[in-house]
């Protein structure tokens, strides 16, 4: 440390807030080179970002956020909206999601600006008002949609974004995503494998990109075992336990039913079981499930749900440090990742122990039983 440096930090009984200026003549930099060292911009080396920043902490200096604001226009914030209408109000996801999107704004010394809106109109209400006010620098936006007007909306206004998902036109969008169309996939040939070669599929609600992948990666993992691709078997859309229980019900009743079922979500999933108990089945023993989310209730099913889990802290992570790169000027194309779900084996599947014709007379004299057919 220089000796100018030392006297701002030890003269007795002064306050002085020690300024960039300060700062800059102490490591006998310009102004401008320590600025966009503290702020990360790719343009400096790492050895002087690495320089700047253990000299500021020596010497005590922290930039006033107002201040810095007004000169950069950059408040170093991240936006998020969160849509409390979605099917499931991201509630499952949201406490691991949050802990990681401010543990990576903590780390680089960003905040984190939150709010909710009531529908998809009401959405665009509130980013128009949050980047109206430059109450954040960018968004993650979650739950991407095939046509997302979001993303309409930001690229319109020049605001940076990542999204949580992929949209139909890539151009300018960055994003961090779950291959679950792999996971789906995967599901299909790991009930193959067991032995089931009638396998059916409830997807998610139409509009949703991630809807649109996972039925893609259930019909890839179709062809990838050699089985047809049979349009029966995929069911209705279900994104929650009581769509889910009656996609299940009408795909169990058919007249050659799947001995398995692959979900797109675990809550439709949670669905599944009611159907198959109103119909006599045991899930795990009459029927195999395979869902995809990771979801801590399906543990407490019983059997437990065998489902592909996503780190979600892990996601708010990674959104957030690709976001501030996207803010500080990086190439939205250079800033796309994709990771992977880990599948969680529990009870709900094993190999089939009846055929589907099988299944089919067990299931007509249930319902026989029940008064229903």
């Amino acid at each position: 440390m220089t000796d100018l440096a030392q006297r701002r930090v030890t003269i007795p009984g002064r306050r002085q807030r020690v300024t960039i200026s300060d700062l800059a003549e102490s490591l006998g930099l310009a102004k401008g080179t320590v600025s966009r060292a503290l702020n990360g911009y790719p343009d400096i080396s790492e050895s002087t970002r690495l320089r700047v920043k253990h000299a500021a902490e020596a010497m005590g200096y922290s930039p006033l956020s107002h201040a810095q604001a007004i000169r950069t226009g950059v408040v170093r914030s991240v936006g998020l909206v969160l849509q409390t209408t979605e099917h499931d109000g991201h509630r499952p996801f949201l406490a691991s999601f949050l802990a990681g999107i401010s543990e990576a704004a903590s780390e680089a010394d960003w905040s984190l600006t939150l709010a909710t809106a009531s529908s998809n109109e009401d959405t665009e209400r509130v980013l128009g008002r949050l980047v109206g006010a430059h109450k954040a620098d960018g968004f993650i936006l979650p739950r991407t949609y095939m046509d997302d007007p979001r993303i309409d909306f930001l690229k319109k206004n020049h605001v940076p974004f990542v999204l949580f998902g992929r949209t139909r036109d890539p151009e300018g969008c960055a994003w961090y995503d779950i291959e679950s169309e792999v996971a789906i996939e995967e599901a299909v040939c790991i009930l193959y494998g067991l032995g089931h070669r009638r396998i059916g599929f409830v997807p998610g609600r139409d509009g949703y990109t991630f809807s649109e992948l996972r039925l893609e990666g259930y019909r890839s993992g179709l062809a990838m075992c050699g089985l047809p691709d049979a349009p029966e078997l995929i069911g209705q859309g279900a994104l929650n336990p009581e769509a889910g229980e009656a996609a299940a019900r009408e795909l169990l009743t058919l007249e050659n039913p799947p001995t398995a079922l692959v979900f797109s979500a675990d809550r439709a999933a949670f669905g599944g079981y009611t159907a198959a108990e109103t119909l006599g089945l045991k899930i795990g023993r009459d029927v195999s499930v395979v869902s995809y989310d990771g979801l801590l209730e399906g543990g407490m099913l019983s059997p437990a749900l065998s489902t592909f889990s996503v780190d979600m802290r892990q996601a708010g992570v990674r959104l957030t440090e690709l976001l501030i790169r996207r803010i500080r000027g990086e190439a939205p194309e250079d800033l796309r990742e994709l990771a992977q779900a880990r599948f969680v084996a529990r009870g709900s599947h094993g190999q089939p122990s009846m055929s589907p014709a099988e299944l089919a007379r067990r299931v007509s004299k249930e319902l026989k039983s029940q008064g229903r057919n």
